[in-house]
């Protein structure tokens, strides 16, 4: 069955009232934008929506946030709010038909002069045609489309409709939110069977989402509990919420970045949080460490060259050892780079010669270091007037190695951290011998 509705009335009233039989989170929706909870930013005066409402024009948007933060309420009020006629799609359960149906519908209202407000619940799930589909809708005015999606919409979502619709993100609920929300159930159903402690607890549990804090409320409401219960009852009570983490969207690329970025600030008691974020919640280890190695060479290099062995060396204990006992490796390597000294010399070494050899790529070596495996090659002077640097003095010739059109470039600079301000001595040390060398 289609999930297509509408009220056509053109003075649609509010939300309808929910009966004492509806769930505590419908009961408890929002009646006004000034209700809803957690995204002041946007609802409030100074907030985009809330200019569009004064102004009493809306335009096509995203509605982008985590789940249980109020999207589709705030759609449905912003309707009511400037008097347009709501209609609802939902991408998991509706079709082109349904799609078809309300453009047609929306075509017959404006003609009477009643504009619609056509909400699209996880937008994202269309797929890019039938996003296409939108546009030319959207683009005459047939509509004005506020689309939610828990998924970034620069993935998500089409350049030509994004480019028609403003994104405005909704916000994770903070304790203080929760909390509020939780007063606001109390308000109607009476007091949680919980101390203060274990309503804390459960405002933790909830991770953001307040659909969930208000069905876990419902939940202890309806068992009729008849002595307040601590957090460890709490726990008991009630299942353990897991962790949102979506491996192949936001939470897997937003938390790796924050590891990575702790580590580069050597922060280790950061960077061991994130990355217990990522394990307990499925993230395979193999990742993490891959992303590992990758940073004992990006940022540590040769300040530390042990941090790539220690990176590779917990590879191979992981693997032997599996989980969960291989994760202590997995730790180990993470606090042996976060505490490390840090260096991108190599990093930035690696660029710049990159560009250099991208331009410059043509440039034949100086003869004196060609290879010469043929009595011809070496008959027009290939290998001619090469220095073994083992039998110079202290073992460096002091030879130009670079090509005769191109002078000596500086790739890579050791800083004076680590291992690296011994590199650095060396390197000063053979710069100035070569001068010395070739006058």
């Amino acid at each position: 069955m289609s999930d297509l509705f509408a009220d056509d009335s053109p003075n649609a009233p509010g939300p309808d009232i929910p009966g004492e039989d509806a769930p505590l989170a419908d009961r408890l929706r929002p009646r006004g934008l000034e209700e809803v909870i957690g995204q002041e930013h946007l609802t409030g005066p100074e907030g985009a929506i809330g200019r569009m409402v004064a102004a009493g024009r809306l335009s096509s948007m995203i509605l982008w946030g985590p789940p249980g933060t109020g999207k589709t309420s705030t759609a449905r009020l912003l309707a009511d709010a400037v008097g347009m006629r709501f209609v609802s799609v939902s991408a998991v359960f509706s079709g082109v038909a349904d799609l078809k149906k309300a453009f047609a519908e929306a075509d017959k209202m404006a003609s009477a002069g009643q504009k619609t407000l056509l909400f699209v619940d996880e937008i994202h799930r269309f797929n890019r045609a039938q996003q296409d589909g939108f546009l030319p809708f959207v683009e005459r005015g047939t509509v004005t489309l506020v689309g939610a999606t828990t998924e970034n919409p620069s993935f998500a979502l089409n350049a030509a409709l994004l480019s028609r619709a403003q994104v405005l993100i909704l916000h994770r609920l903070d304790a203080e939110a929760l909390g509020k929300l939780l007063d606001r159930a109390e308000q109607l159903a009476g007091p949680l069977p919980l101390t203060a402690d274990a309503r804390e607890a459960l405002v933790a549990s909830a991770d953001g989402d307040g659909r969930f804090l208000l069905n876990q409320a419902e939940t202890l409401y309806n068992a009729q509990i008849p002595e307040p219960l601590d957090p460890a009852g709490l726990g008991k009570f009630l299942q353990r919420r897991v962790a949102v983490y979506d491996k192949d969207r936001d939470g897997h690329y937003n938390l790796i970045s924050a590891l990575h970025k702790s580590l580069r600030g050597s922060d280790p008691q950061a960077a061991l949080y994130y990355m217990a974020r990522m394990l307990t919640a499925g993230e395979e280890p193999l990742y993490v460490l891959r992303r590992l190695v990758r940073f004992a060479s990006e940022d540590i290099g040769l300040a530390d060259p042990q941090a790539l062995v220690q990176c590779l060396a917990a590879k191979d204990a992981y693997e032997f050892l599996g989980s969960p006992e291989g994760e202590l490796a997995v730790v180990q390597a993470c606090l042996y780079c976060a505490t490390a000294p840090k260096s991108n010399a190599a990093y930035a070494a690696q660029k710049a010669a990159w560009k250099s050899a991208r331009e410059t790529g043509s440039l034949m070596p100086p003869q004196n270091i060609l290879n010469a495996p043929t009595k011809l090659m070496k008959d027009i002077g290939y290998g001619s007037g090469y220095s073994y640097d083992h039998d110079a003095e202290g073992g460096f010739s002091g030879d130009n190695y670079w090509p005769e059109d191109m002078p000596p470039q500086e790739f890579y600079s050791p800083v004076e951290r680590g291992f690296e301000r011994e590199v650095l001595k060396r390197m000063q040390w053979w710069e100035k011998r070569r001068k010395e060398l070739q006058g």
